[in-house]
């Protein structure tokens, strides 16, 4: 099938349907005030693109591929990445809703997070290996078999991750984000 190629165009409050944007590449392009929550994203390609104040919430965002692209203000409450194409795979999110979002097994090797709410977000058996988790609240967040070498959680709150159970080598924690680390312990820190 041949696929449509849009190149540097802005869209701004639109409400795209279930094939709007079905075996479409967007590249350099921007979306402001839009809703991805009735489309089918199969075959679709975003390249260097930013989106600002989008709403993905519950969307079945399988087979896309995010290449080089950041998400601002935007909700992806329940969304799963574990199906994304994972070929030049890049983006980084901030200050955006990602809570319950499952990133199982995906290789997110050097992805920032910024200022987002990932209460519940699944990170079993993913690379995190140098993730920097800025200012992120991780509450329920699981974190079992990852690979979090060289993250940075030292500005992230409400995580629990068991050591035994994940690579935190050389990862960054705060001194008062170290009770994130022994809560399996049940341990008293005053």
């Amino acid at each position: 099938m041949k696929m449509d190629f849009i190149f540097d165009k802005t869209y701004k409050n639109q409400h795209f349907d279930f094939t709007a944007i079905r075996f479409r590449e967007f590249e350099n392009c921007t979306f402001i005030n839009c809703d991805f929550t009735s489309c089918d994203f199969l075959g679709t390609t975003f390249t260097d693109s930013n989106f600002t104040n989008c709403n993905f919430k519950d969307a079945p965002i399988n087979y896309v591929a995010l290449r080089n692209c950041t998400f601002e203000h935007s909700d992806f409450t329940s969304v799963n990445f574990a199906m994304v194409d994972q070929t030049i795979f890049e983006f980084q999110f901030t200050d955006c809703c990602l809570d319950f979002c499952q990133f199982y097994s995906l290789d997110l090797k050097r992805t920032t997070f910024s200022n987002c709410s990932m209460i519940g977000a699944d990170f079993m058996e993913t690379n995190l290996k140098e993730v920097m988790f800025d200012n992120c609240n991780l509450h329920q967040a699981v974190f079992l078999k990852a690979n979090a070498e060289k993250a940075d959680f030292y500005t992230s709150y409400n995580y629990n991750i068991d050591p035994d159970k994940t690579n935190i080598k050389h990862a960054v924690f705060s001194k008062s984000g170290l009770e994130g680390l022994l809560k399996k312990h049940l341990l008293i820190l005053k």
